[in-house]
C-alpha cells in the first residue's frame, strides 16, 4: 500500500472530483470482486491509492480524523472513536489498553485552546468508564495517555483528552517527571519530523501495582509509547516502556524497538499502515542517534520535576 499521506486542503470544486472518483472506485470494486478468493490482487492497491488521492490527510467530512488505516490490534474488542484519537478500552482494567493518534507540525503550531481540566466519564464507552472519584485520595494522578499538550489546536480536541477513558493512574513524580519529559520530547520530534503516528498505553500484561476506586481501576507498573515517522526523507520508529515510578535515568535507557514493545504488550501496532517489508524494517530496528534528545530537558527533570 502507499506509504505516505501528504497534507493539503480541498476546495469547493473538489466535490465534483470526489464524486467522479467515488464512481470510479465503485467500478473498480465491481470488477475486483471477481478476484476475491484467488489470492492477492492489484485491485486492492489500486483502491487504496485512489482513496488516498481523494482524502490523503485522513480527514473526515466533519473535520474529524480517520485513523482506521493506522490502528493497532485490540485485545478487548471495544474500540472508541473520538474526534482526533481512537482508543481500545479495557473494562477489566477500567482504562484504555491503547490510544492512537497523529501528531503534526501544523497542529502543534496552531494552538487555539487552553486546558479545560474537565475530567469526566467517557459517554462512548459502552461498559461505562472510570470516573474522577475513582482517583480521589488514591495517591495517584489522572495521567493523560493522549497528552492535552498535543491537542491544543481546537477546543473539541482539547476537551476530549479529559475523558476518563484517556486517564491512567500514575505516580505524581512519574507523571510530572519522566513521563512529562517524554511527552515534551515527542512534541519536539513532531515539529521536526512534521507528521508522526503515536500509540500510547499502560502495560496491562504485568501484575498491577495496585487497584483504586469503586470501579477497581488497575494501577500499571509500566507505560509504553511507540512513535512512527514515515515522512520523507527518513523513515524510522522507536518505542519506550517507562516504569510507573520516579526515575533519574536518561530516556534513552528506556528506548527499544517497536517489536520489543509488541512482545511486552501483546499488541500489533501498525498492521494496516505498513507493508510487510517496512514493518520488518521499522519495527525491528531502532537507532537512538536518529532521534535527537534534549539534554537540557533531562537535566531539568532530574533537578526540578522529579522533586515536585
Amino acid at each position: 500500500m502507499a506509504k505516505l499521506r501528504t497534507n493539503h486542503s480541498q476546495n469547493d470544486n473538489g466535490m465534483v472530483y470526489k464524486a467522479g472518483v467515488f464512481a470510479f472506485i465503485l467500478g473498480i470494486l465491481y470488477w475486483g470482486f471477481s478476484y476475491i478468493g484467488e489470492g492477492d490482487s492489484p485491485v486492492v492497491d489500486t483502491i487504496r491509492e485512489t482513496i488516498e488521492q481523494v482524502n490523503p490527510t485522513g480527514e473526515k467530512v466533519d473535520g474529524k480524523t480517520d485513523l482506521s488505516y493506522a490502528l493497532p490490534t485490540s485485545t478487548t474488542g471495544q474500540i472508541v472513536e473520538h474526534s482526533y484519537y481512537t482508543l481500545s478500552y479495557s473494562e477489566e482494567h477500567e482504562q484504555a489498553e491503547w490510544v492512537a493518534y497523529e501528531l503534526t507540525v501544523d497542529r502543534l503550531n496552531n494552538k487555539r485552546a487552553d486546558r479545560t481540566d474537565n475530567f469526566r466519564p467517557d459517554p462512548k464507552v459502552k461498559t461505562k468508564s472510570a470516573t474522577p472519584s475513582d482517583y480521589r485520595r488514591s495517591g495517584y494522578t489522572r495521567g493523560h495517555l493522549v497528552p492535552a499538550g498535543d491537542m491544543g489546536f481546537n477546543e473539541r480536541a482539547m476537551s476530549e483528552t479529559f475523558y476518563m477513558s484517556n486517564m491512567s493512574p500514575q505516580l505524581r513524580n512519574q507523571n510530572m517527571g519522566i513521563w512529562r519529559e517524554l511527552e515534551e520530547q515527542v512534541r519536539d520530534w513532531g515539529r521536526k519530523y512534521k507528521h508522526l503516528y503515536i500509540v500510547t498505553g499502560p502495560v496491562l500484561t504485568e501484575k498491577e501495582l495496585d487497584r483504586i476506586g469503586r470501579n477497581v481501576v488497575t494501577v500499571p507498573r509500566n507505560y509504553f509509547k511507540v512513535i512512527l515517522d514515515i515522512t520523507d526523507p527518513e523513515y524510522k520508529g522507536i518505542g519506550f516502556v517507562i516504569p510507573n515510578a520516579i526515575s533519574d535515568d536518561h530516556l534513552t535507557e528506556y528506548a527499544m524497538t517497536i517489536d520489543e514493545v509488541e512482545d511486552i504488550t501483546g499488541i500489533d501496532f501498525f498492521p494496516e499502515l505498513l507493508s510487510d517489508e517496512l514493518e520488518t524494517e521499522l519495527e525491528g530496528f531502532v537507532d537512538v542517534r536518529r532521534w535527537k534528545f534534549s539534554e537540557k530537558r533531562f537535566q531539568q527533570r532530574v533537578r526540578q520535576w522529579n522533586k515536585q
